[in-house]
């Protein structure tokens, strides 16, 4: 997100999002509410196996999901509207 723009949303909304699954692609399982806490865990230095299967997250298209995606708001925000 562009810094101005980001410090902006941040004012109003209180932190700066991304874009992350809300929805598996596949299965349509809620991933939202699942993925900060294997965001942090991971970065951490957990294994990625150790924290889905903590999460409960048994199926490969609900893992594939997590494990794969990728903040674009950078990209996203320097195209104007």
């Amino acid at each position: 997100m562009g810094e101005a723009r980001a410090q902006k949303f941040k004012r109003v909304t209180g932190k700066v999002t991304e874009l992350r699954p809300i929805r598996c692609f596949t299965c349509g399982k809620l991933l939202a509410d699942k993925y900060e806490q294997f965001e942090e865990r991971v970065k951490k230095g957990e294994e990625p196996k150790k924290v889905l299967d903590d999460l409960e997250l048994k199926r490969y298209c609900c893992r594939a999901a997590l494990l794969t995606s990728v903040d674009f708001m950078d990209e996203i925000a320097k195209f104007k509207k």
